[in-house]
């Protein structure tokens, strides 16, 4: 687990950590803890990221959002 990283999606802030390592141009797949829950986050067909898997759901935007948070944060 690394550090504790910060966004703000619709004027609330958030932080999370990733579980997922090592993070390279080819990963498809993150896992997200956000707030103490598991989120899994995948690359669909359309390059798009979307929320897979079980745990709480987040809007389809905000996943999008955290998915290019992380994108532009380790050079994806």
């Amino acid at each position: 687990m690394g550090l504790p990283l910060r966004i703000t999606f619709n004027d609330t802030d958030y932080v999370y950590q990733l579980n997922t390592s090592p993070i390279t141009p080819a990963t498809s797949e993150l896992e997200i803890l956000l707030n103490g829950e598991k989120i899994i986050l995948q690359k669909d067909a359309r390059r798009v990221w979307v929320q897979a898997g079980e745990g709480p759901l987040i809007e389809p935007e905000f996943a999008q959002a955290l998915g290019r948070s992380v994108a532009l944060r380790f050079r994806m």
